[in-house]
């Protein structure tokens, strides 16, 4: 007999035992958990996981467990003991203990240690109307150390790190997506399941959740040993994160919009030309034509006569391309009238209110006509997926799912009651970014594996991990403050259990920098010059390096030439993402097999320091890099204002970076304050200069410059000098070893795209460096793939403090090497 064949009678042994007991001590024992009657409350907890326990509470005459949306597991199979003690019922597993008090309703949670992780009080539940139908307004209490703080809450732009004392409404938007999920550093994560408008309270007497409606109190409790475990067990539930293609993290060019196939195909061109590199180019909106043909899924503009050559020309350049769409179609496009004929789109307003385009404001006795499709439908899921094929078969690298909250404009409160596939649109307000982004992912895969789905989209939700997408933070406003802003805002998102995040590097909205609308002066503009360059630098260290936005042309070449300092600066910026590819890569890896992410709040790799629990403008990129990006200002004011009577700089002045009030030279010496972590010492990256942690250091810099630091006991490959990720192979890559610590890391490698690593075609070299003796060992090679090295060099180099080693080359051809520095 098995193990798992002992362990299942053992478990169902027990339960019938129990069974027999628990009738008699209020109390059910079930398949998974308990059962009971708590404060005129019927509670159930669930063991999803030994270290994650679904817990529902509902009035005694209205049972339920609702389905979830997010969360795709069911329970495991696991071993437990559940108990009255006086007058409580405990409920415990290996790792994770609940304590129900059938008194008062309230659920305890301690680890495996018998630390106290933290307590929901008893439920609310109020009687409301939805949409006509009686539902009700469900709160769930918590209690929390006066000290401790919260992160995650989704990609809120308040600026803040630590979500105490926030008090709001979660929901998707265009620039915020709310999202229900708190994770603690005592090692625990909540998740309240509830897709209506929820608000999130904390204040001096409580912390909770409240939402609109809800069949009951819904949530999760997930418990680990440190963040990575929490982010894990939220996977775990909700689902893991599939591998990018190589390509997507290499440097993106982007603008609101390129108006015809030739510009497109021009600047991938002028890159190629110019030597900067680059993989990406994305083409936004209005291909289609005009807004009564909205999101047709078809290049009706006349600009864009031939599609396919369009992506021959980028292919060919050995470059990639993604195109806009949205959940909205206009009144005369062929998914409109297929979804109108069955009852599947939305009347609420949306984007764009007007059929004339490229006015402001809209004309509004021109009505669009543009209508949301109900994503909820899966028979609506099947109509956009038919038409979206169109643009499929064209050989389209990818989707930008735009719009994906949805726009809601001109809101009612009566617009929550329209009916979905799945009820009030109230009650699922908030999984219209899961669904929709999940039938494009679902439908691609179906059809083919050849190609992995990448989505750029701009809502996301716990879950959407799993879909193939990066959500980026909306359309921000080109400023310091929302420049600041973006760091906190995506280390939440990350720790919601989404490690795919980034923003429009430079802002969206730039007007303000320009001497007059439209003449793209602001590239000339040091204000928005010194802006540009730090973005781009916090961007280099984000999943995806992507620049983007309305109001100014920003590729490369509009900055001046090579040679020319801002250039210069956007340059090495983008060369410097590009030497961190197998870096990169290679976390992607532990990102998708080991549950990791790529920007990682400084509690998560160091939840004993303190002093780095709510530090909001640094993190670490992977597990060896703290990156601690120039958020403000050195050079120029930072308040946008009327360029030209506020600065002294003028169109006479337009041609120089070096003017504005007098000179700027962007290569003056200033300084940035950066905090390093206590518990490692620290190599500065561009000096080698070794520090200890536990300090604040002040980090000299001109705009060429971001503060960049490598933990001790790091390995770092680094990467060829390429114009675009897959031009060199990696067959004599550098291999940086930073000593003062024992240290590992595993370089991965596959075929950069398809899913044939789902079938194990992959491998991986673990590097092991023995700080004591001063040797490196290069592992067996494990894994194959079709197309691998066999053969190669690795030139390893001896980092020291303030300098570094002449390289050793180690030949290796994948059987276990060792070499002593």
């Amino acid at each position: 007999m098995n193990l798992i064949t002992k362990r299942t009678l053992s478990c169902i042994s027990a339960s019938i035992l129990c069974f027999a007991c628990a009738v008699a001590q209020n109390f059910e024992q079930t398949q998974h958990g308990i059962k009971a009657l708590a404060n005129g409350q019927n509670v159930e907890l669930q063991l999803y996981t030994p270290s994650s326990i679904r817990v529902t509470k509902s009035p005694a005459d209205a049972p339920s467990s609702p389905k979830s949306f997010s969360v795709i597991a069911s329970p495991e199979k696991v071993e437990f003991t559940a108990k009255k003690s006086g007058n409580n019922v405990v409920l415990s597993s290996k790792e994770l203990t609940a304590t129900l008090n059938l008194t008062t309703g309230t659920v305890s949670f301690r680890n495996n240690k018998g630390r106290l992780l933290s307590e929901g009080t008893a439920a609310s539940f109020n009687p409301v109307d939805d949409a006509g139908e009686p539902a009700l307004k469900v709160k769930q209490t918590f209690v929390l150390d006066k000290d401790e703080p919260v992160y995650g809450l989704g990609n809120l732009e308040n600026g803040k790190l630590s979500q105490r004392g926030v008090n709001r409404t979660l929901m998707p938007g265009n620039i915020e997506d709310g999202i229900p999920l708190i994770v603690s550093p005592k090692g625990y994560a909540v998740f309240w399941d509830n897709y209506s408008p929820t608000e999130f309270i904390d204040n001096d007497n409580e912390t909770a959740f409240e939402s609109a409606v809800g069949e009951c109190v819904d949530y999760y409790f997930m418990e680990g040993k440190n963040a990575d475990e929490v982010i894990s067990e939220i996977r775990t539930l909700t689902g893991d994160v599939p591998m990018f293609p190589l390509w997507t993290y290499g440097f993106w060019q982007s603008r609101e919009r390129y108006k015809s196939q030739g510009e497109t195909v021009g600047v991938v061109k002028k890159y190629r030309e110019l030597g900067v590199p680059l993989d990406g180019i994305i083409q936004d909106w209005q291909y289609w034509g005009n807004n009564y043909l909205w999101n047709a899924m078809e290049f009706m503009n006349p600009e864009f006569n031939n599609p396919q050559k369009m992506m021959d020309d980028i292919h060919g350049l050995n470059a990639h391309a993604i195109i806009s769409i949205w959940s909205s179609f206009g009144p005369q496009t062929k998914p409109y009238r297929d979804l109108d004929e069955k009852g599947l789109l939305f009347n609420f307003s949306t984007w764009p209110q007007s059929g004339i385009a490229e006015q402001w404001p809209p004309r509004r006795d021109y009505p669009s006509g543009v209508r949301v499709y109900d994503a909820y439908s899966p028979e609506a899921r099947d109509i956009y997926w038919k038409h979206l094929s169109r643009l499929h078969d064209y050989d389209m690298d990818g989707w930008w799912m735009d719009s994906t909250e949805p726009d809601h404009l001109d809101f009612k409160p009566e617009d929550l009651d329209t009916k979905t596939y799945l009820g009030s649109f109230r009650k699922v307000r908030n999984a219209y970014p899961l669904l929709t982004v999940g039938g494009v992912y679902d439908h691609q895969r179906a059809k083919t594996d050849d190609k992995r789905v990448f989505i750029l989209t701009r809502s996301g939700y716990v879950g959407q991990q799993r879909y193939g997408c990066n959500v980026w933070t909306g359309d921000v406003n080109s400023t310091w403050d929302m420049l600041r802003k973006q760091i906190p805002a995506l280390l939440n998102f990350t720790l919601t259990g989404n490690p795919n995040c980034n923003s429009d590097i430079g802002g969206f909205f730039c007007s303000g920098y320009n001497l007059r609308n439209g003449d793209n002066s602001a590239t000339k503009n040091p204000l928005f010059q010194e802006l540009f360059v730090r973005w781009m630098q916090f961007g280099t260290f984000t999943p995806m390096m992507r620049s983007h936005g309305a109001d100014i042309m920003r590729e490369i070449y509009y900055f001046g030439q090579k040679g020319d300092v801002i250039y210069d600066a956007i340059e090495d910026a983008i060369r410097l993402r590009y030497s961190l590819l197998p870096y990169i890569y290679s976390t992607s890896w532990q990102v998708s097999n080991d549950d990791k992410s790529f920007m990682r709040a400084l509690m998560m790799d160091f939840p004993n320091d303190k002093k780095g629990w709510n530090i909001g403008d640094q993190y670490m990129f992977g597990d060896n890099l703290l990156v601690a990006p120039v958020v403000n200002a050195q050079y120029t004011p930072e308040k946008v204002m009327k360029i030209d009577e506020n600065t002294g700089w003028n169109r006479n002045q337009a041609g120089s970076s070096e003017n504005t009030k007098g000179n700027v030279n962007f290569m003056e010496q200033h300084s940035t304050d950066v905090y390093l972590p206590a518990g490692a010492s620290w190599y500065d990256y561009w000096t080698n200069e070794r520090y200890k942690g536990g300090q604040t250091i002040s980090k000299p810099t001109t705009i060429k410059t971001i503060p960049l630091y490598v933990k001790a006991g790091s390995i770092m490959p680094m990467g060829p000098d390429v114009q675009y990720a897959t031009e060199k192979p990696w067959d004599n890559l550098t291999v940086r070893v930073y000593p003062g610590a024992n240290g590992e890391f595993t370089l991965y490698e596959d075929e950069f795209d398809n899913y044939n690593y789902e079938k194990g075609q992959y491998s991986t070299i673990k590097f092991i460096w023995n700080d004591k003796s001063r040797t490196l060992t290069i592992d067996d090679r494990k894994g194959t793939y079709p197309g691998m090295l066999k053969n190669r060099n690795f030139n390893v180099v001896l980092m020291s403090n303030g300098g570094s080693a002449s390289p050793v080359t180690v030949p290796y051809d994948g059987s276990k090497k060792s070499v002593k520095l």
